[in-house]
């Protein structure tokens, strides 16, 4: 459950991007950092490595409005997708308030996006938390890639494959050129208000 000052009226709430490496969950954060730099009140954090563009987290707060009263203050984070971060993914996840899963729509990585949602299911469960209760949005990523004659798996694909159990939002995307992007971000954010809006009655 998210961080809840009562006496500041505030509510902060940790939102988590996850997904295969190199799927595009920093250029998500990059996109949503450089549209909304006026509502962001510090620098974007992002340690890197060379395997992965994502070797900790890169991390976001982000000012959203207010709720009954509270002012409702967002954390965007990303995990490294490599399988060898592992510890560090589920380190990140702790707390997390709503979770965006970055799907890669490239058909080589179909099975990477299998063992990728899977591996979340397992270290969500590792704090007693359901991937079926928690705020999730899916993103297919990178459904540009198509017109440059690249194979991507088609939608249908990847709703069987990844939603067919979960029945969640889902949005075809282009993190570089930021086809849906700001649209995952305002579902993912609406659903964890929800959430939260229940939490506080």
């Amino acid at each position: 459950m998210a961080f809840i000052n009562i006496k500041n009226k505030e509510v902060q709430a940790k939102i988590v991007y996850y997904g295969p490496g190199r799927g595009g969950k920093t250029s998500n954060l990059e996109y949503i950092y450089q549209q909304f730099r006026d509502r962001i009140p510090s620098e974007m954090v992002s340690i890197k490595t060379h395997g992965d563009r994502t070797l900790f987290f890169d991390f976001m707060p982000f000012m959203v409005g207010k709720i009954k009263g509270y002012s409702v203050r967002v954390q965007l984070y990303t995990v490294p997708g490599q399988v060898k971060y592992d510890a560090t993914r589920r380190l990140v996840l702790k707390g997390v308030d709503g979770v965006v899963f970055v799907a890669d729509s490239l058909s080589v990585q179909r099975k990477k996006n299998l063992i990728s949602l899977k591996n979340l299911q397992t270290n969500l469960a590792a704090y007693k938390k359901d991937i079926f209760k928690i705020p999730l949005v899916l993103q297919y990523n990178k459904r540009d890639l198509e017109d440059q004659g690249i194979p991507v798996l088609p939608i249908d694909i990847l709703e069987k494959d990844l939603n067919q159990q979960l029945k969640v939002p889902s949005f075809p995307a282009s993190a570089l050129k930021g086809d849906n992007v700001v649209a995952t971000l305002k579902k993912i954010i609406s659903l964890t208000m929800v959430a939260f809006q229940k939490g506080l009655t």
